[in-house]
């Protein structure tokens, strides 16, 4: 693939309208961004706290405040986490994954968890001095008491969000890595179309390489270096997509879903799909159950 996923999806229509819409209903920035990045998330940002923006003007500030995120990346690996930053500041990374590889982290924060107070805004001061940094008291004063500030709830239910996001997007690194890629060879796209019109069938790579007409070896080849992984692990993740949908219906039972699929056993079923997606397939429909019975209750 010729860009990396994170960057793909950052791209994406879906993630574009997703962060308009986050913004505006929350007024928070909000960034997708890799797990190597080493650069400040929200500075340059459409709704970026003017506080955080004066900070990252300073370099010795703005060291302090890419170690913050350095930290909250490190503790957010596998689920969401807050970080408090030394002027009171709370920051939040989501992770998004796609089975056990870290894509990269949805982020937003630069808010108060409760209201500031001048005895905190003073020690901020202080920080600052011992910095070295000169700065205009009034603007920062009036920057910083300005900063929104969430209830517990409030933050809660922001990270909640980014959460349902985050597998959204986990989902589409899915797709992405299953769907049709623009100028493919077309013995790649005819392959494409006979797997997702027989996946559900015992289907091997012999089978499949006499249907487009090529050798099994040279189908090997060809499809590894086209499609970035090899037949099996394709073929798994487009059943595995398709299991996705079935465990949406609560009347088939995880066994009837792995069969249905193209799977030969349930052991099997249930390790490819924890492999892909990081959660068994009951525990991914149990989160889907729980989902919907909380949006009723919303």
């Amino acid at each position: 693939m010729a860009k990396p996923l994170v960057e793909v999806l950052a791209d994406s229509k879906l993630y574009q309208n997703y962060e308009a819409a986050f913004s505006e209903m929350t007024g928070l920035p909000v960034a997708l961004r890799s797990a190597q990045s080493w650069q400040l998330p929200h500075h340059g940002r459409r709704f970026e706290n003017p506080f955080c923006a004066m900070l990252s003007e300073k370099s010795r500030s703005c060291a302090a405040c890419l170690q913050v995120q350095q930290q909250l990346s490190e503790s957010a690996t596998h689920e969401p986490k807050s970080i408090t930053c030394l002027t009171g500041l709370c920051d939040i990374a989501v992770p998004v994954r796609t089975g056990d590889l870290l894509i990269g982290f949805l982020t937003t924060g630069q808010v108060f968890a409760k209201k500031p107070t001048q005895k905190q805004f003073s020690r901020t001061l202080k920080l600052l001095e011992e910095w070295g940094l000169k700065m205009d008291v009034e603007k920062l004063r009036k920057a910083y008491f300005g900063s929104q500030v969430l209830t517990p709830r409030q933050h809660a239910s922001t990270m909640k969000l980014l959460a349902i996001f985050a597998e959204h997007l986990s989902i589409v690194c899915n797709q992405i890595v299953v769907q049709e890629q623009n100028g493919e060879l077309p013995v790649i796209a005819r392959a494409r179309q006979h797997i997702a019109e027989h996946q559900a069938e015992k289907l091997s790579l012999d089978q499949v390489a006499k249907a487009v007409h090529t050798s099994k070896f040279y189908f090997c080849k060809i499809f590894k270096k086209e499609t970035g992984i090899n037949f099996t692990d394709y073929l798994a993740r487009v059943r595995t997509e398709r299991a996705k949908s079935l465990l949406l219906n609560p009347n088939l039972r995880v066994t009837e879903v792995a069969y249905d699929v193209g799977f030969q056993s349930l052991t099997h079923f249930n390790r490819t799909f924890k492999r892909i997606l990081g959660l068994s397939p009951t525990r991914y429909r149990d989160q889907l159950m729980l989902r919907g019975t909380s949006s009723r209750r919303a």
